[in-house]
């Protein structure tokens, strides 16, 4: 309470009525005209003692005035001194892990969730247990006596706790009421038509269980699960019926069929649980589809076939786009199926044109869909779908990537080696395609950000297709004009190509040592030269000086040798890092790392070796820049690797040799993070340290038929749940309990299961599951009658 208050408390005392409005002995009101004397108790009202009489009141309601202020005063300093949370029980701060406040760290709701759907979850698994496993042991009447009364209960029973306001505890019986269901009907298969054909009997039952699911869930209407239940279990009667007739085709229309109707259920519908549910069981099974009528086109064997799977891509394709128009579906899905679509079209009309060329000209002709795909986007689709657009234009860029993928080791080839082109000219027929296409993109697209990619990709792409199959002085004299373009103007064009044509002279001198080192120092001296003249290409010219350097640093050495010189290397580029504006030569330090530490991959020693010295390297970086500590965490993991590499090379197969160090470390550092934050969860904190030790040992223990390791894991694991008691920290205790419950099993199990084994295999589990629903069911109804009271007190005024 402010000071301010007590101060108004002395002002109001100090304005009250004056005391000769009321008798001084009884308190009796007086007139306005003060009388000589009380006319109740007679006192006499007028005189020096009496004006004495009124002056000491007057004077005591100014003390009490000012005791109440002082009062007020002091709470508040009271308050001020008090720290925020309780001290420790002997003197330990607040930052202590035992001094913090408890934490929840779970939700009563996520509670009664876990329980109900775990106790479901139980009781399914025993009515398929004794459905499957105990169904010979009754006759053909106490067979549908009791899945007959148990669907009927598992089916009525939701209605009851509807009413009740337990809709958690029905949603899960009505699930277990579907799963009765669908045992019912497998039960009549084995009864009644146990002559029927498998598949055709479970796409007949599986479509009237769905359809009598989603009458069920409309019929109660406030339960969630039925409906998207009814949705994913529909996606399965036509591709069954399909399957009987054993056709290829008959499975990729009824997928392309069923993705077709949970389109319309997404697009239709008008439950949020259904439509989501509609529209990921519909893009699972519609990418199914497409795969299988894909996989037909591209091994069809005539025209004909070719013709087929093109239909049904064809179709796909209808139904891609008819939903990507609709003006409900988002942008981002419309270009998604925007560009199922497009590939759609390409794998229908390539999947044709396929059957009328020679093998190596097959891509070139799927490429040439594409470029008819890009040019439809680019050109035929209106402005105002741009969302299309550019799905049926990604779609088309996929494909010509595929393309240049599989054109790209030939054109290696062709590029880094000096002889005569043996290559499929087929590979040149794409790369002279994409350099057109690239082209027309470039004076497309002119004023854009994207016209000097485009150049430069048609650039370099003309290049690789004349100088590939060409003669050596044709190479030559491209090879002299990429690097008059490089010397012209200092463009992301020029450094496109110097980085081409040094990549193709370091590969054509490489046979000879001398030659190679001449042609990697003339490149890092161009490239150094590169870097000092053109600040806004230093992110590509300084890796290609840590690239030139590296191979300095290799050439003519062993892998191990060379590997410790790729790790020096990496040393000087983060070296030269800290000193070089805008630390171009940061990444590419990395990555001589990485490549000096795979060098020395298939010797354990110096592997261990290299790990240490690349995690002292990170470690140095991490200390010398405010803005790289987490590389601390690197090099730690580098460091953990390099033990347990040097480990594995000894011979040590313990796992706690490689585990405790690392939880010693953990622990301390989540000791740390919880004294500075006593907010922090112990799961934060503990569990990672803890679980990298008792779980390895837990899953060792396990397998050793000896009983020290047990003992072992015993004792620190009751050690641990102790401490966590003792601290009121949940992750100790509950790991430490969890291991050391799963340790005393593994001793006991071979008693467990000589008991276990005359009693039937579903009964725990049913017996579980009950337990688990009915304390969910409680659960639930606490929650809701402590809902109940709190809105009856929000409610009073």
């Amino acid at each position: 309470m402010p000071v301010h208050v007590g101060r108004a408390t002395l002002r109001a005392m100090e304005t009250m009525p004056p005391p000769h409005d009321r008798c001084p002995a009884c308190g009796t009101h007086l007139p306005a005209t003060a009388p000589p004397a009380c006319p109740r108790c007679a006192l006499p009202l007028v005189g020096p003692v009496a004006g004495e009489l009124r002056e000491t009141d007057r004077a005591l309601l100014r003390l009490d005035a000012e005791r109440g202020r002082l009062l007020i005063r002091r709470g508040q300093l009271l308050a001020q001194l008090r720290p925020p949370y309780p001290q420790a029980p002997w003197g330990a701060g607040p930052g202590a892990p035992w001094g913090a406040p408890p934490r929840r760290e779970a939700s009563p709701r996520a509670v009664q969730n876990l329980l109900l759907a775990l106790g479901g979850v139980l009781l399914a698994v025993a009515a398929v247990a004794f459905t499957v496993i105990s169904w010979g042991r009754l006759g053909i009447g106490g067979r549908a006596a009791v899945l007959g009364a148990l669907t009927l209960a598992a089916t009525g029973v939701p209605t009851l706790l509807l009413r009740r306001a337990l809709n958690a505890t029905a949603e899960v019986v009505a699930c277990l009421g579907l799963v009765l269901l669908l045992l019912d009907a497998y039960a009549l298969h084995r009864v009644a038509f146990a002559e029927a054909d498998g598949l055709r009997y479970a796409a007949v039952s599986l479509a009237a269980v769905a359809a009598l699911w989603a009458g069920y869930g409309k019929a109660l209407g406030r339960l969630v699960l039925p409906v998207p239940f009814a949705v994913a279990i529909g996606q399965l009667p036509l591709v069954l019926w399909a399957s009987a007739a054993d056709s290829a085709y008959a499975i990729a229309a009824a997928l392309l069929v069923t993705a077709a109707l949970d389109a319309a259920a997404a697009l239709f519908t008008g439950g949020r649980g259904t439509r989501i549910t509609a529209a990921v069981a519909g893009t699972a099974v519609g990418a199914a589809g497409l795969l299988t009528a894909g996989g037909l086109s591209v091994s069809a064997g005539d025209g004909g076939a070719a013709l087929r799977a093109g239909a049904l891509l064809l179709g796909a394709t209808a139904v891609a786009l008819a939903v990507a128009l609709r003006p409900s579906v988002p942008a981002a899905v419309s270009g998604i199926l925007a560009g199922v679509a497009a590939l759609a079209v390409v794998g229908a009309a390539g999947g044709v044109v396929r059957t009328g060329v020679t093998g190596d000209w097959i891509v070139p002709g799927y490429l040439v869909c594409a470029a008819v795909v890009l040019s439809a986007a680019a050109f035929a689709v209106p402005a105002r779908l741009r969302p299309v657009a550019a799905g049926l234009a990604a779609g088309a860029a996929a494909v010509h990537a595929l393309a240049l993928l599989w054109a790209l080791p030939s054109l290696t080839v062709g590029v880094v080696t000096p002889d005569v082109w043996e290559g499929p000219y087929s590979a040149v027929a794409v790369t002279g395609l994409l350099a057109a296409e690239l082209a027309a993109a470039a004076r497309l697209h002119r004023g854009t950000p994207y016209a000097p990619l485009a150049a430069s990709g048609a650039l370099v792409s003309a290049a690789v297709a004349v100088c590939v199959p060409g003669p050596p002085p044709v190479r030559l004299v491209v090879v002299g004009a990429l690097l008059a373009l490089s010397a012209r103007a200092l463009t992301w064009t020029a450094l496109v190509s110097a980085c081409g044509l040094a990549a193709t002279a370091v590969a054509w001198a490489h046979p000879e040592r001398t030659t190679t080192l001449t042609v990697l120092a003339v490149l890092l001296a161009c490239f150094g030269a590169l870097y000092a003249a053109a600040s806004r290409t230093r992110v590509v010219t300084a890796s290609a000086v840590v690239a030139c350097t590296a191979g300095l640093a290799w050439t003519g050495l062993p892998a191990h040798a060379a590997a410790f010189t790729l790790l020096a290397v990496a040393a000087a580029a983060q070296a030269a890092a800290l000193r070089a504006p805008g630390r171009p030569f940061e990444h590419p330090g990395h990555a001589a790392a990485l490549l000096g530490v795979g060098l020395t991959a298939d010797d354990p020693a110096l592997l261990a070796l290299a790990l240490a010295l690349a995690g002292v390297l990170a470690a140095a970086v991490a200390a010398l820049r405010a803005d790289r500590r987490w590389l601390g965490y690197v090099a730690t993991c580098l460091m953990v690797a390099a033990s347990w590499v040097r480990l594995a090379a000894s011979g040590v197969d313990a796992p706690e040799a490689y585990t405790l160090p690392v939880t010693v470390a953990a622990l301390a550092v989540g000791a740390l993070r919880r004294r500075r934050d006593p907010g922090l969860s112990s799961w934060a904190a503990y569990a990672p340290g803890l679980a990298a030790t008792l779980f390895p040992s837990l899953a060792a223990a396990w397998g050793d038929p000896d009983w020290v390791r047990p003992l072992c894991l015993g004792a620190a694991s009751l050690a641990v749940m102790l401490l966590g008691a003792r601290h009121r920290l949940a992750a100790p205790l509950l790991l430490g309990a969890g291991v050391l419950a799963l340790d005393a099993l593994h001793e006991l199990a071979p008693y467990i299961a000589q008991a276990l084994g005359t009693v039937p295999r579903w009964v725990p589990l049913a017996l579980a599951g009950a337990l688990l629903l009915g304390v969910g069911a409680t659960y639930e109804r606490r929650l809701r009658d402590v809902r109940r009271v709190r809105e009856a007190l929000g409610r009073l005024r």
